[in-house]
């Protein structure tokens, strides 16, 4: 009897076992045509994908003191490298900013993309702003993260060959940058603002970034090419007050909008963990909104005003303060942004001419093309 039941049981098991394998199949994301451009940029690169774990210290700026958690006379990155293995030529380097109450690595498929491309990548947990910051992260430390990349960029240049896992040497020319939500704005001050700018940034690439404070007077001091991806869905960093018009702020600046796209829906733990979600931002919204202070919009208070091209009297949407849009399916939001990145990237820093010629119509024309809810503009 009792063996009966059991089996009867362990048939259960298997069946609902069945079933689940069943659902996250048929709920899987759309891939796009196998015979379309698009297609073969979603595959991965000639390099097998190595990665590296280091602890940079910068001895010299400290980390403040955050809701009764003493400061430090130090700033402390712990840093995840995703590199190509067996490059030996000179490689591109991609800085990677993350997200408040986030982490180095929530946008891990793009950095294995580029990496399986011949790119390196790093990205930091920054002191005060990731999510495992003492206190609850504070969005204010942003002013200090330009800081932190070039710390970064110095870091992994001075590397010595024993502790550089790839045999390649950095071109110092190919320094490029990624940011996600607050690490795209990140992206945007050590771009583009005049007293904190890395003027080795040579392309960035800014993901659901805050950028509503930026007159068009903030973008001109270089002509860096910049790339904003941005979904119409997200309802922290709203579409139309911070994307929708970066083309006409930003004179090398170029935007792919994704109809539907949230904010989580950027976020590696999106696919599949929230794919079954009307909108994950619901999620998003009560983690951040926790952290931040009374005025989302202080931050850009302590930028330096409308001298350096910071306005607060531009119209500044709220964050989490209208709604929650049906949003498109994370996994082919994450397609279309890691084609995007990889495109735009290789339409800037690839030295064949050719090979960027084919990167800059798949960024232009054929993403939008082969995927309905995304749309280029420049």
């Amino acid at each position: 009897m009792i063996k009966k039941i059991l089996k009867g049981i362990a048939g259960l098991i298997v069946t609902a076992i069945v079933a689940g394998i069943a659902i996250f199949i048929a709920t899987g994301p759309e891939r796009p045509d196998s015979a379309s451009p698009s297609a073969q940029w979603l595959e991965a690169g000639p390099y097998a994908i190595g990665t590296q774990e280091y602890v940079f210290i910068d001895d010299s700026r400290p980390t403040d003191e955050n809701r009764g958690f003493p400061a430090k006379p130090e700033r402390t990155l712990n840093t995840t490298m995703w590199y190509p293995q067996d490059a030996e030529s000179s490689l591109p380097l991609i800085v990677h900013s993350h997200g408040i109450v986030s982490g180095r690595t929530e946008l891990a498929y793009l950095a294995e993309a580029l990496a399986s491309h011949g790119y390196v990548v790093i990205a930091a947990d920054y002191p005060l702003t990731s999510g495992v910051t003492p206190g609850g992260a504070n969005g204010n430390d942003v002013v200090n993260q330009p800081a932190d990349i070039s710390f970064l960029i110095d870091s992994v240049l001075a590397l010595e060959p024993s502790a550089k896992p790839f045999a390649g040497d950095i071109d110092i020319n190919r320094i490029g940058l990624t940011g996600f939500s607050l690490g795209g704005l990140t992206t945007y001050l050590t771009t583009y603002h005049e007293e904190l700018r890395e003027p080795r940034v040579a392309a960035a690439v800014a993901i659901a970034g805050p950028s509503a404070a930026f007159a068009p007077q903030f973008f001109t001091t270089t002509d860096v090419p910049l790339l904003a991806i941005a979904g119409t869905a997200d309802a922290l960093i709203e579409h139309r007050g911070n994307a929708a018009d970066i083309p006409q702020r930003v004179g090398n600046g170029n935007l792919i909008t994704i109809e539907g796209g949230s904010h989580l829906g950027f976020t590696g733990v999106a696919e599949p963990t929230l794919r079954f979600m009307d909108n994950p931002d619901t999620l998003g919204c009560g983690a951040v909104m926790a952290v931040l202070d009374e005025d989302p919009t202080e931050v850009f208070t302590l930028l330096g005003g409308t001298s350096v091209g910071v306005d607060m009297n531009r119209d500044l949407p709220g964050i989490c303060d209208y709604g929650y849009p049906e949003t498109t399916h994370p996994g082919r939001q994450q397609m279309i942004t890691q084609i995007a990145a990889l495109s735009f990237f290789e339409s800037v820093f690839n030295t064949d001419s050719a090979r960027r010629q084919e990167a800059s119509q798949q960024l232009r024309i054929n993403i939008a093309s082969d995927f309905s809810e995304a749309s280029y503009s420049d």
